[in-house]
């Protein structure tokens, strides 16, 4: 043989017997079928076994017509995939393979080649086996069997004693919203949800690293770089953090290593409105001889975070110190945005976290019963400072705690915490949504029946995982600058005094009590994680709801299987009629939903924000949806804006003007969650009629001139500003400006309810600047502006007014735009 070409293939051999080599099974061809029949059908990985069946025409789309009740057989069904794969001679040389399962959905055998190689309980699990010894050269067969999750959770729930409340989810490891929530489907799925790879690897590998931020300073950054090594063969390696070689002597079997990293002069990772989200990269390269045996990037921000819980008069303080400062969080809670969460892409993940942004949001709250999220959700939350409350993946029942599932509980926070310790977007895990509150306030122990030690062994049960299993585990893994644990959420139930006075509440007196909106300028806690209210969704994601031609009415049993909620219509139709006249066209009571939704909201979070800093937190309740559906959001399922957006992106603004009416007077506040300070701030005030004369000016007197986090100003009497009569046809329009004269923030206040102005036609005018960009102005007041029309525009649902005009952006191009106002729905 030439000597160049053994000296080729000698190098060629030594870097397969030295480097990791990744594959992903993902790609190959999958096959699936009921494990009741013969017939094998083409799937796709990832996947759920629903996504199939629509792919192969066996089941209609669940999200069309009332299709969902058509495909509840399937939860109940057992099903097999299967993939063949072909091994090279130069792959098996390697010493070590692994096959890994990053999401199996839910209860699985898996068989390489006919071996039963591992059973599965968990969907929130990453599986790892080594299968060398089980691959062949040539073709080699890989089959995974799923049983119904249903079943299974039957079976384990047959062996409790008692009752348990929404059995048989509790019992299983999988995404609870599948199982049906009051804005989603009932869509119990299985299928090999996340990758399916082979690793190939020789003499070492990084297994698991995390990065401590040990101190932070403007001046410098000291970390701690600890990672964990399973070395093959013993010896001396070399870890290069960033280029910069480090060498170790590394025994067989694991190998935790730390080095020290220090970062110069470091930019901080700030949250949205502070400033940018700086990031670094870190890499971690693990070689011997030269030669790359494994490596890892790791994106962190540099930021501090404390939850702060300090006892005062009225109780005690629960707020977020960011960078050494008091944060007020506002936000969202999120829900998975698919009810079959294979088919979230990258793109709809960053749409709606950039959403979340461009509406002055800082914080989401990832909800309980949904799923621990993708990296693409994390990662586009740290590149735009959203800050991250992460819930366990547990919500609204009673949880067993029994060995086998506390066990399977521990390595689902390790698999987890592992994945997604190092996100500087992370603030916060809480054990679960809502779990102590069944416990204490719901009645299920009444309801079911239970005996005094039946209710003990809940309680005992609860403890043990939320109280000890939980926190213990994330202690042995996160470093202290990233354990900040909180058991259940909220702390205590909407329903007792304390909820407002300490913790973090969830307060539905609104919606559920069915109590007026006004009611939210009472109960005020001290951080506000879940209220909310719903409304419509865009006419375009109605018409989607349709398989054929929409029959858009209230009346549709399509419309109303769209609904999840039992009592939904007429709770909105209710609140409707107290603030709006109630529209029998099916556009303009849609149109009203959303507006009633926007302002039940707005009303809530003003409040929030006036008793700053009681209050140091509004996370509304909910974000987004998994499918076309009537629900709390404020994006609809096709990622449109509702009203409840657009208001939000007002009411989150960092510095706003707020007013509260009370016995006849008005009181001021101006609220400034930015970085920046405003000194010898003046308020100016106008009463100002729908036909845009100006009746009254004034201005009010501050108690102090600078505004640093809020300023409040001495109240008016109302009478002196526009007499009784006047009410119904006047509107206030505040200004707060710097000692420049330069406004700050601006808003209007309305005396009266929607449905009692005494409105005007406007003449709205729609002028064409560019392709992308209208003007639109109006002659008289329009209340409530609807722009109507397949693109974003970057304002909606707006006041126009008195001879004004705004410009307005759309996202693409459109013909034609339709108006709405509030005036034409008072007309019916």
């Amino acid at each position: 043989m030439n000597r160049s070409i053994l000296f080729a293939f000698l190098f060629i051999q030594s870097m397969v017997n030295a480097q990791i080599t990744e594959r992903s099974l993902t790609s190959e061809k999958w096959e699936f079928k009921n494990m009741q029949e013969q017939n094998w059908l083409p799937a796709k990985i990832p996947g759920t076994v629903h996504l199939d069946l629509m792919d192969n025409k066996i089941i209609p789309d669940p999200f069309k017509d009332d299709n969902e009740k058509k495909v509840q057989w399937i939860e109940n069904e057992d099903w097999e995939y299967k993939t063949s794969f072909k091994i090279s001679s130069k792959e098996l040389v390697n010493d070590h393979a692994d096959l890994i399962f990053n999401g199996l959905d839910t209860f699985s055998e898996i068989y390489l080649n006919g071996k039963l190689l591992k059973k599965t309980d968990n969907m929130f699990r990453k599986w790892e086996i080594p299968v060398k010894e089980f691959l062949k050269e040539g073709d080699n067969e890989l089959k995974i069997k799923f049983r119904s999750a249903v079943k299974e959770g039957k079976e384990q729930a047959g062996k409790v004693p008692f009752t348990m409340p929404e059995s048989p989810r509790s019992f299983v490891r999988k995404a609870q919203y599948q199982f049906g929530w009051d804005w989603g489907p009932r869509l119990v799925t299985a299928g090999i949800w996340k990758d399916v790879e082979l690793h190939f690897w020789n003499l070492a590998q990084l297994k698991n690293i995390k990065i401590e931020q040990k101190s932070l300073t403007k001046q410098q950054a000291e970390l701690n770089i600890q990672t964990e090594i399973f070395a093959d063969k013993e010896g001396e390696y070399s870890i290069f953090i960033n280029n910069h070689s480090n060498k170790f002597q590394l025994k067989k079997g694991g190998n935790k290593i730390q080095i020290p990293l220090k970062i110069s002069n470091p930019k901080l990772w700030q949250p949205n409105g502070w400033g940018d989200p700086n990031l670094y990269d870190i890499k971690i390269s693990l070689q011997k001889d030269s030669k790359i045996l494994s490596e890892k990037t790791e994106r962190i921000g540099l930021r501090t975070i404390d939850l702060i819980q300090e006892k005062d008069p009225a109780g005690k303080s629960f707020y977020f110190k960011v960078n050494g400062k008091p944060l007020y969080a506002k936000g969202t809670n999120w829900i998975p945005s698919d009810s079959f969460s294979p088919r979230i892409t990258k793109e709809k993940y960053r749409k709606l976290i950039k959403d979340a942004k461009n509406a002055n949001m800082n914080m989401i709250r990832v909800w309980g019963g949904g799923i621990y999220e993708d990296d693409e959700f994390y990662k586009a939350c740290d590149e735009n400072g959203i800050l991250v409350w992460q819930d366990f993946m547990f919500a609204g029942s009673f949880y067993p705690a029994d060995e086998d599932f506390l066990n399977n509980v521990k390595e689902e926070v390790k698999d987890q915490i592992s994945r997604l310790q190092n996100h500087p977007s992370i603030a916060l895990w809480c054990g679960n949504n809502e779990i102590d509150e069944a416990i204490v306030n719901w009645g299920y122990q009444k309801q079911f029946k239970y005996s005094k030690n039946d209710s003990l062994q809940v309680w005992k049960d609860y403890k043990k995982l939320f109280h000890e299993v939980i926190p213990h585990t994330m202690k042995e893994i996160l470093t202290p600058d990233k354990n900040i644990y909180w058991p259940s959420s909220p702390s205590i139930g909407w329903g007792h005094q304390e909820s407002l006075t300490e913790g973090d509440s969830h307060y539905w007196g609104v919606w559920w009590g069915e109590q007026p909106f006004e009611i939210y300028n009472e109960k005020v806690g001290r951080f506000m994680s879940e209220y909310g209210f719903q409304g419509m969704p865009s006419l375009e994601t109605m018409k989607s709801m349709f398989a054929g031609t929409p029959d858009l009415s209230l009346q549709n049993p399509v419309v109303k299987a769209h609904e999840k909620n039992t009592r939904g219509w007429d709770i909105i139709t209710e609140y409707m009629k107290r603030d709006y006249k109630t529209p029998a066209d099916f556009v303009k009571y849609t149109y009203i939903s959303q507006l009633l939704q926007a302002r039940g909201m707005r009303i809530a979070v003003e409040a929030h924000r006036r008793a700053k800093p009681y209050n140091m937190g509004t996370l509304y309740w909910q974000l987004n949806d998994c499918w076309p559906v009537v629900s709390w959001s404020s994006i609809d399922y096709s990622g449109n804006w509702k009203a409840l957006h657009y208001q939000m992106k007002k009411s989150f603004e960092q510095q706003v003007i707020l007013v509260d009416e009370k016995e006849g007077f008005l009181s001021f506040c101006a609220v400034n969650d930015g970085m920046d300070h405003f000194n010898d701030v003046k308020l100016e005030i106008k009463a100002i009629n729908f036909d845009g004369k100006v009746l009254k000016e004034t201005v009010a007197d501050s108690k102090g001139k600078a505004l640093e986090t809020i300023l409040r100003f001495e109240p008016l009497e109302i009478k002196k500003i526009i007499p009784e009569t006047d009410r119904n046809k006047t509107f206030l329009q505040f200004t707060l400006k710097d000692n420049n004269g330069k406004a700050i923030a601006v808003n209007h206040y309305f005396f009266s309810k929607p449905k009692d102005l005494q409105l005007t036609k406007p003449a709205i005018k729609i002028k064409r600047i560019t392709a992308d960009e209208i003007g639109i102005s109006t002659d008289v007041l329009a209340k409530d502006v609807y722009l109507i029309g397949d693109t974003h525009f970057s304002d909606n649902f707006f006041d126009l007014f008195p001879g004004t005009s705004k410009k307005i952006k759309l996202s693409k191009p459109l013909e034609n735009i339709e108006v709405l106002s509030l005036w034409d729905t008072l007309q019916d």
